[in-house]
């Protein structure tokens, strides 16, 4: 299934786009696209049934804002220098275990929502990443199986950074990361059950029409369900949260000098495989 909310910011619907690309009212049948969705499956299994039957009422999408496809969440978990073209384009060594580092919800906003350049500025740079949605209480996961059975479904993730903040500026990644509007998710969260590798999933991001990422989950170096596992050993993961698994190359960072980072006035537009698309323009905050 491919489950959306749409509305304005903050008054948002659950909405379903059913297999003929019509967008369908979830409304009536469920309170809202949340963790305590995502892990009932029984609850799932009747959205499924009743959008096999056609007895969904149809919404009209004309004009209609798509928000953030899941509210409700918990934390999201990013996994740094995690494709093999991406650490070679930054001159860095693959890294022996994943790279953690962690992404406030309130960064999250809708697929066509403005992206905000922080003041001061002057690195703003972009990243289209795979984004996994936890649907299982998960905690000490000892294998793949188990891991890839804790996902509820996938969605595009925009990790948007000022590497100035993150890089420069002293202590942890967080002030490169966390800035307002840094993480646009959506359009849709597609179940798990859609996308049955994920490590075959093509991404791709235009800046002002030119495409600048063009890469692909094979090359991860570490895949989805090793990534799962992985972080929860370290934490407690719940229904509802993310992890955002990388980026591959092409970033601003990875050019060489004068490196085309962000301004106000550019339009960023990128896609994920069976995932959908998302389009933001940028403004000064």
């Amino acid at each position: 299934m491919k489950l959306l909310r749409v509305g304005t910011a903050g008054a948002e619907r659950p909405a379903l786009l059913d297999e003929a690309g019509v967008l369908r009212d979830l409304s009536g049948l469920v309170g809202d696209i949340d963790p305590a969705l995502l892990a009932d499956d029984a609850a799932l299994a009747r959205l499924r049934a009743a959008s096999s039957s056609g007895e969904l009422p149809a919404l009209d999408a004309a004009g209609l804002r798509t928000g953030p496809p899941l509210t409700g969440i918990g934390k999201i978990v990013c996994i740094g220098l995690n494709y093999h073209d991406h650490a070679r384009e930054t001159g860095a060594a693959p890294p022996a275990e994943p790279i953690l580092f962690m992404k406030a919800p309130d960064t999250v906003v809708g697929p066509e929502d403005t992206v905000l350049v922080p003041r001061g500025s002057a690195k703003t740079d972009w990243e289209v990443e795979l984004a996994v949605v936890i649907g299982r209480r998960s905690r000490y996961l000892e294998s793949d199986e188990q891991a890839l059975a804790a996902v509820a479904g996938y969605a595009v993730a925009h990790d948007v950074s000022e590497r100035a903040f993150q890089i420069e500026r002293g202590g942890q990644w967080d002030k490169g990361k966390n800035c307002e509007t840094f993480n646009p998710l959506g359009p849709w969260l597609v179940t798990a059950d859609e996308i049955p590798d994920p490590q075959a999933l093509g991404l791709r991001l235009w800046v002002n029409g030119e495409l600048k990422q063009d890469g692909t989950t094979a090359e991860q170096i570490f895949p989805v369900a090793e990534v799962v596992r992985y972080v929860s050993q370290f934490m407690t993961l719940h229904p509802g949260d993310i992890i955002n698994t990388g980026t591959p190359a092409g970033v601003a960072m990875g050019h060489p000098d004068p490196k085309p980072y962000l301004r106000a006035g550019d339009v960023v537009e990128l896609e994920v495989d069976g995932l959908g698309r998302q389009r933001q323009a940028l403004r000064g905050a």
